[in-house]
């Protein structure tokens, strides 16, 4: 996992895979990450092949984080295979879904 800062927006990218495994160490990696400066968070999904509920539950805790701060959690250009899973559980309804 790379993160990397830009303005008010913290940018995460290089994640796999999203799910029971690992989604308490990115979201206390993420959220570690944060400082006064941030506001957004950017989460490049364009590599990550599955999210699992655990994996949704780390995304919204880092969306309440950053609806403390008056900001937002952007996901970045997802796979189709998480596309699908966002759309179905209606997640695409809380974040703000970009594709480049």
């Amino acid at each position: 996992m790379k993160v990397e800062t830009q303005g008010e927006t913290l940018n995460v990218s290089g994640i796999k895979e999203l799910g029971a495994a690992n989604s308490q160490i990115f979201r206390d990696q993420v959220k570690g990450a944060l400082a006064d400066v941030h506001k957004n968070i950017a989460i490049d999904l364009s590599e990550t092949n599955f999210v699992d509920s655990c994996g949704l539950g780390a995304l919204i805790s880092l969306h309440k984080t950053t609806c403390n701060r008056n900001g937002t959690v952007r996901l970045v250009n997802p796979t189709p295979p998480v596309q699908q899973i966002l759309e179905l559980t209606r997640m695409h309804r809380i974040f703000e879904i970009i594709n480049n």
